[in-house]
């Protein structure tokens, strides 16, 4: 039975808007990504610290480069690194947005430079003495407002070679430009990159850059500038450790062979061997004995003895006469 005084009952919430489709937001901290154990992760602490390093400079000196040439408030600043492979990272793209893929030579693969369509129009306005406050254009850049943002584009690729220098020496140059996520051709769909995420921002717009570089390009050369650089005691310790390994070693027990020359024979011979057959060594008379190891010849010897037990003597490595015609 219901109380009369019952007010009505509460309405329940109304569901959270969805979030806006293309808006190229990616997983980060406190969201859980999906891991494929196909795919395990290759980089590791010590690569992130280098190349957060790397990177870092890049945004300092993009930031820069932006305040000089546009004329106008900008910022560029380092928010992570990410591994992904290239088909899960274009996902990640709103579309339309301004892609610019490059070179990376002497390294093979190419680099990638992204961030809102809106911003790179903006960035053009600002070189045209506008003040890019205005709606920019949702659409490709014509061949003249390509033309002035490659000047920006060339001037940002010369930081990341600078900044990158402490790593490996490359030499990056503008491929193409795209604006279709899609059609960006950087890497193969099943590459690991490495993913920069930047936060930019141009006058009052804000967006986010992200540049993206093959990992197996890199791997070596980050693996070396992982290398930690080592204290004098540490390397005392080292130094103490390798001499008492070789020590060790030097005490390991070997087996030492002393042997004729080896002598091939047929299996019929082999098989219809008897007691008290001669089997002929075909060991020059003159010619000293093999002292080896594991089937390696490291020394020479002829037969002698030692109080009661037999004894091979060490003698100089005989030389080697080539047959003259």
């Amino acid at each position: 039975m219901t109380s009369p005084a019952a007010g009505p009952a509460p309405r329940a919430a109304a569901p959270a808007p969805p979030a806006p489709a293309g808006s190229g937001s990616r997983s980060r901290r406190g969201e859980p990504r999906t891991y494929d154990f196909r795919r395990p992760t290759k980089l590791s602490r010590e690569h992130v610290r280098v190349l957060q390093i790397a990177q870092e400079a890049f945004a300092r000196q993009a930031t820069t480069v932006l305040t000089t040439l546009l004329r106008a408030g900008a910022r560029m600043e380092l928010v992570g690194i990410e591994q992904f492979s290239y088909d899960d990272y274009v996902v990640t793209l709103p579309s339309p947005a301004f892609i610019a893929t490059f070179t990376i030579e002497p390294l093979a693969g190419k680099g990638l430079l992204a961030y809102p369509l809106d911003m790179a129009m903006a960035t053009v306005d600002h070189m045209l003495g506008g003040s890019g406050a205005a709606e920019q254009p949702n659409r490709p850049m014509t061949g003249m407002e390509s033309t002035v943002h490659n000047h920006l584009l060339a001037r940002l690729l010369d930081e990341f070679s600078a900044s990158f220098a402490p790593i490996t020496d490359v030499q990056p140059d503008l491929h193409s430009i795209e604006y279709n996520p899609q059609l960006a051709q950087a890497a193969a769909g099943s590459d690991t990159v490495m993913v920069a995420s930047f936060t930019m921002s141009v006058g009052r717009r804000e967006g986010e850059a992200t540049l993206v570089l093959p990992f197996a390009s890199f791997a070596s050369a980050l693996n070396n500038a992982a290398s930690p650089q080592l204290s004098e005691s540490a390397l005392r310790k080292r130094q103490r450790a390798a001499e008492a390994l070789a020590e060790r070693l030097n005490l390991v027990p070997v087996d030492v062979s002393v042997r004729f020359a080896p002598l091939t024979v047929s299996s019929e011979d082999l098989l219809s061997l008897a007691v008290g057959d001669v089997l002929l060594l075909r060991h020059p008379r003159d010619s000293p004995l093999e002292v080896t190891t594991n089937d390696v010849t490291f020394a020479y010897a002829i037969a002698s003895n030692h109080r009661r037990r037999l004894a091979a003597a060490i003698v100089p490595t005989p030389i080697a006469v080539k047959d003259t015609a």
